[in-house]
């Protein structure tokens, strides 16, 4: 039906780079360290795809006539962001990193958010996991009405309260105001994240009416040059809040994997002639940056039995990139996403598929859409369409 799916296995990487010692991340493989840690994955349709071809992954075998081509890519842009990670993919260099807050936010940015919010003070302002973070200061939210403010190894800025003391929309408001009137030039901040929680001291957990405010790219992205040229677009998850909404023609705002995945099973036997991205975050938030390499294991094993269904509604003229934005190996000390490979699974039904290799930048993806759907571009990267 001429689609061309992306599909971004948000954290999921395959070793570190080489420059991986510059971002303390020596060691990691997202993928390998967390088969060696459960006694090996089991990836029936990834195995049959390719997965174990592009390296050594405990219980997923090489085979010899792959359903895919495979390889790596590597990350051309600084940082481990995710940020930075959907926007190389979608075809850009990013040149300058982003603003990054290792011992808190200054008192210069603290005074102008609280200038311009309104709110009369602050809890945290420091790095900080998000559940231990509402664990340790909730209690006193709950008492003084302060928004909890906190960052991490990521360019974020994020703001977590309670539902019942700062209602969504005034917590939207605050985290709209703080995207474009607190964080301006020069500080480059990749997302400002509102992070809603509820229940008591002892027992509160998070919502799902998280919500991300991002930076514009700074160039045309594949996304902006598709539209611009009628392709319909379709965002699926956290791709609409990367890109901040900028060249999605139609947009999919899920909660997990789950729904994800079926967003994606009803477009593959209904769209014609689109380009869908998505983002399946649940790998990342649930379980690498919680160092849960049983409950990431588990969530790659639900993801391989959807792959059936899914593959099943595709026909020969529908192309797919299995792939992901970064690491986040959940065996190492680090909470944080790591400096990694991420893998490159190019599916077209009935084909064999080739070893297209370690591909110097996840640009060439973002490439081969422009290429499949014909569009002159000046986008980063080199296709692997006809390869």
């Amino acid at each position: 039906m001429n689609n061309f799916f992306v599909i971004v296995l948000d954290g999921v990487g395959i070793g570190e780079l080489p420059d991986a010692k510059k971002y303390k991340d020596e060691g990691s493989s997202t993928l390998a360290n967390i088969a060696k840690a459960v006694g090996g994955l089991k990836l029936t349709n990834l195995e049959s795809l390719g997965l174990g071809n592009i390296q050594p992954i405990e219980g997923v075998k090489k085979v010899a006539s792959p359903q895919a081509s495979f390889g790596k890519l590597a990350e051309l842009s600084e940082g481990k962001d995710s940020t930075t990670g959907h926007w190389e993919l979608a075809g850009l260099y990013v040149q300058t990193d982003f603003s990054y807050f290792p011992n808190g936010f200054s008192s210069e940015i603290v005074n102008r958010f609280l200038k311009e919010t309104g709110c009369k003070g602050i809890l945290g302002n420091k790095p900080a996991s998000g559940t231990e973070i509402i664990d340790e200061l909730g209690k006193e939210h709950l008492e003084t009405g302060y928004p909890i403010i906190y960052t991490s190894a990521d360019s974020v800025f994020q703001i977590a309260a309670h539902e019942e003391i700062i209602p969504l929309k005034r917590l939207y408001d605050i985290c709209s105001i703080t995207r474009k009137k607190v964080l301006t030039y020069p500080l480059q901040v990749g997302r400002v994240i509102a992070r809603p929680f509820v229940g008591t001291p002892g027992s509160f957990t998070r919502t799902k009416n998280r919500k991300d405010f991002s930076l514009d790219p700074p160039e045309p992205t594949i996304l902006d040059i598709l539209s611009e040229n009628n392709i319909t677009t379709i965002g699926i998850g956290k791709i609409n809040d990367l890109f901040n909404y900028k060249g999605i023609k139609k947009q999919l705002l899920t909660k997990s994997n789950e729904e994800g995945c079926e967003q994606l099973k009803i477009f593959a036997g209904e769209t014609k002639g689109s380009f869908i991205f998505a983002n399946l975050v649940d790998f990342d938030v649930y379980f690498g940056h919680r160092n849960d390499p049983n409950g990431f294991a588990r969530k790659l094993e639900e993801f391989d039995q959807f792959l059936p269904e899914f593959l099943s509604k595709m026909d020969e003229s529908d192309r797919l990139v299995i792939t992901a934005d970064h690491g986040n190996d959940p065996t190492t000390p680090s909470t944080d996403h790591s400096r990694e490979y991420v893998p490159l699974l190019f599916y077209r039904k009935g084909i064999v598929g080739k070893n297209l290799g370690v591909r110097k930048t996840f640009s060439d993806v973002g490439k081969t859409v422009a290429d499949y759907f014909n569009i002159e571009n000046k986008l980063n990267g080199v296709s692997f369409l006809n390869e």
